[in-house]
């Protein structure tokens, strides 16, 4: 990476570990074979890492072999489960669960499915995007077919209470599904003790390749049946028809048992350097605020609201700087963060948020370089306005 860039997006993907690279590199070219061709030495070869890393994949959730599914990455991962559950001609239940502050990976096949009839439910955040479980367990009908909630969002960080979640679903026969895109490799995380049936994951947010995930689907107590979206050839169980991606699983894999390997002693240093740069930031620049729970987040997130300003005029400032505003520029409109509005934050609030995500390899010297040259932007962006970033 550029030593002259200070990364702070980990959120939204993390650069490739050596260990996962030099993992997967032979499986680039060497050991090049379909994992699908077992008649032959590369193809077993390939069968043989996939299985491998299945294993892996199994362990680190508590879960077996026999459970897990490949797939291109957590947005296909939520599809398969939300689509394919709902799809399958094993229930009859119309009624589906959610949350208005997940990935738009699960709120877009929930829309879908209402096109297709079926009832969806989506429950509210409080002020700091905490989900009030008496309103989760109101909401769970005879009828309630699913459930799908964010083990952790991934604008602020706030984490839910996935195993009274969990309980619940189990008590009323509801299947339950969790996008653990932001968790996985950072939050412990066992299927049978948060009563989990369905899970999604994608490596390249815990230091694995892009372009690879996997989806966790329960195969008793209950079993779950999952209708596949795509046909062709039946691999993965029926589930999810391709070509494996050899390299990418392996990566995967290997990022996985990585990240779970130092996970505890890097959370606690990375909590301890995103509380001193909120400390130092909130105090050093005047109208600044936390979005979200304090306490229960993720270690690595903090999205932060900067009075009087916009917060991708405030990035443009400072080029430097890789972080995340709340707001994205379409082609005809500045869309502002359905998360933060969600906690019933004003317009001026959506518009001038940032996330800052760290992750493993944040320095204290970079954080320090931040907070000098968010200091310099506030002003300049507080005295000139902000600059004009979305022609018409």
């Amino acid at each position: 990476m550029d030593e002259n860039l200070i990364y702070l997006d980990h959120n939204a993907t993390t650069p490739l570990d050596e260990e996962a690279f030099e993992a997967l590199r032979p499986y680039l070219m060497e050991s090049f074979g379909n994992a699908a061709s077992r008649q032959h030495a590369l193809g077993q070869r390939s069968a043989q890492a996939v299985a491998k890393a299945r294993e892996q994949v199994a362990e680190a959730l508590g879960a077996d072999a026999r459970e897990i599914v490949w797939t291109s990455g957590a947005t296909e991962a939520n599809n398969l489960a939300i689509k394919g559950v709902s799809g399958s001609p094993a229930y009859k239940k119309r009624h589906l669960v959610t949350v208005c502050t997940e990935h738009k990976a699960v709120l877009d096949p929930f829309a879908a499915l209402e096109e297709d009839g079926f009832e969806v439910t989506r429950l509210r955040v409080d002020g700091e995007g905490l989900l009030d479980t008496a309103e989760f367990e109101a909401a769970l009908r005879e009828d309630t077919l699913l459930v799908s909630v964010m083990h952790a969002n991934n604008e602020i960080g706030v984490l839910h209470p996935l195993e009274t979640i969990g309980s619940l679903c189990k008590e009323r026969g509801v299947l339950f599904h969790t996008d653990a895109t932001q968790a996985v490799g950072k939050e412990p995380i066992d299927v049978e003790a948060l009563g989990i049936d369905l899970l999604s994951l994608s490596a390249h947010k815990f230091h694995g390749p892009k372009g690879v995930g996997a989806l966790y689907v329960r195969r008793r107590g209950p079993r779950v049946r999952c209708r596949p979206l795509l046909d062709g050839g039946g691999h993965e169980r029926g589930y999810r028809s391709g070509t494996l991606n050899v390299p990418g699983i392996v990566g995967l894999a290997v990022a996985l048992q990585k990240s779970l390997r130092v996970r505890d002693e890097e959370q606690a240093r990375i909590r301890g350097q995103r509380d001193r740069f909120e400390a130092d930031l909130l105090s050093a620049v005047e109208g600044t605020h936390v979005n979200g729970n304090h306490a229960q987040r993720l270690a690595s997130t903090s999205n932060i609201y900067f009075e009087g300003t916009d917060a991708d005029s405030l990035l443009s400032r400072v080029p430097e700087l890789c972080a995340s505003s709340s707001a994205a520029c379409t082609s005809a409109q500045l869309q502002p963060s359905y998360v933060l509005a969600a906690l019933g934050h004003d317009a001026k609030r959506l518009r001038g948020s940032l996330r800052f995500s760290l992750g493993r390899d944040t320095s204290e010297a970079e954080l320090e370089r931040a907070l000098q040259l968010l200091q310099v932007a506030v002003a300049a962006e507080r005295s000139e306005g902000p600059r004009p970033l979305c022609p018409s």
